[in-house]
């Protein structure tokens, strides 16, 4: 009798697999690994690679850190020389490379100086912002001073940015001696934004933009008339 009733529940559990699978203590699943978000890191310290006007790289943390309150051209942005004769038959004014310029000056800052630079919170894309000096100079000040950089924030942190900005454009240093569109709004407009970009790419913004940060230079769609003739 015992051999008939194994027998049913061995058949049982062949036919219907189910029922045999009731009866095992199966391990429990692992549990779903959470999604952690990067440690955020509150001051970086050492030697760094300048990536353009306003980030760095700090190959030992692996880590970027953009100057916190500043803006500055894109690499492949380019700006216009104003100072050019408007009775020449030049259709447009001499380009200017902003973006290498801003990145040019900021290495020239920096030198082969460590870089402390204390983050105070983190752009869109996650990357962190940071106060940072090397030698004791604030290296967003230092980019404000000479002109390659402009004050991102009209309420940044620290008061003097925009003292030293106003200095830089009555000056016209750096870029406030060009005629040179608004970050923004070649971020938004410019299609390519590779390194083998054209200057007349940046002059046809400029033909049609909706702002520009340069003082109020002659328009270089509409050249003065004549009155020498």
């Amino acid at each position: 009798m015992k051999k008939h009733m194994l027998a049913a529940a061995v058949s049982a559990a062949i036919v219907h697999p189910s029922i045999a699978a009731d009866t095992i203590n199966e391990p429990p699943l692992p549990p779903r690994l959470e999604q952690r978000a990067p440690a955020q890191v509150q001051s970086l310290h050492g030697r760094v690679a300048v990536m353009d006007g306003r980030t760095l790289w700090y190959p030992q943390y692996a880590q970027r850190v953009r100057l916190a309150d500043i803006d500055a051209c894109e690499l492949p942005q380019w700006a216009l020389n104003p100072k050019w004769d408007t009775r020449d038959k030049i259709k447009a004014p001499p380009p200017v490379p902003c973006g290498p310029l801003a990145k040019a000056w900021l290495k020239r800052t920096v030198g082969n100086e460590s870089v402390e630079c204390a983050v105070l919170g983190y752009s869109h894309d996650g990357v962190p912002l940071g106060r940072c000096a090397t030698g004791g100079e604030d290296l967003a000040l230092e980019m404000l001073r000479v002109g390659w950089a402009r004050v991102a924030s009209p309420y940044p942190v620290n008061g003097q940015y925009l003292t030293v900005q106003n200095y830089a454009m009555a000056a016209r240093h750096g870029m406030w001696a060009t005629y040179v569109l608004d970050m923004d709004e070649w971020r938004r407009k410019a299609v390519d934004k590779t390194l083998d970009r054209r200057p007349i790419a940046d002059f046809n913004l400029l033909a049609e933009r909706e702002s520009e940060i340069s003082p109020p230079f002659v328009d270089a769609r509409h050249k003065p008339k004549r009155t020498d003739r």
